[in-house]
């Protein structure tokens, strides 16, 4: 109920890092496995597509949350934080968590039915997150104005495959 009554937008970034430990609980909250004996994971995901990837940029660099191994892979040096958004406040704050639907886990159907399906995914990942950030006196904003081709070709990402939200996450000033 805290975290319910705590959870918010905010844009007022400082630019901080977060610990370890608090990136590995922020990538188990917002779509890590969470009943290994079944492979389900914290949000829901139709007919347990899990389509969606994120990618994440922070001040060492992007990478990709790889969810079996719960670990990050990463995929350049390069601190490319204000890719993943048209805001000023994308390059300060802490993580940029890059939400990609892999449309080929959503079947035959059209590419409005993918998008609204990988939307609603971003949307049950995005509201864990913001959970998460309410529980550790963190700040977040789910983002929709952002540059996907620009961050597409960034992440080199491969064919049916699409940018679908971004979200930032860090500390408040």
């Amino acid at each position: 109920m805290q975290a319910l009554n705590e959870r918010s937008s905010s844009r007022d970034f400082i630019d901080k890092e977060l610990t370890d430990q608090q990136l590995s609980n922020l990538l188990w909250a917002a779509f890590g496995i969470n009943r290994k004996e079944i492979n389900k994971r914290t949000a829901p995901s139709s007919h347990n597509n899990q389509d969606i990837e994120i990618y994440l940029t922070t001040k060492n660099g992007l990478f990709i949350y790889k969810v079996e191994e719960h670990a990050l892979e990463k995929l350049s040096d390069v601190d490319m934080r204000s890719v993943a958004g048209k805001q000023n406040f994308v390059k300060e704050a802490a993580v940029n968590l890059i939400y990609v639907s892999n449309f080929k886990k959503l079947g035959k159907a059209s590419i409005e039915v993918k998008r609204m399906t990988a939307a609603t995914h971003c949307g049950f990942i995005g509201q864990n997150v913001y959970l998460y950030c309410a529980s550790e006196g963190l700040i977040s904003v789910f983002r929709a104005w952002i540059n996907k081709e620009k961050i597409a070709k960034e992440l080199n990402l491969p064919e049916n495959y699409e940018v679908i939200y971004s979200q930032s996450v860090g500390y408040s000033k």
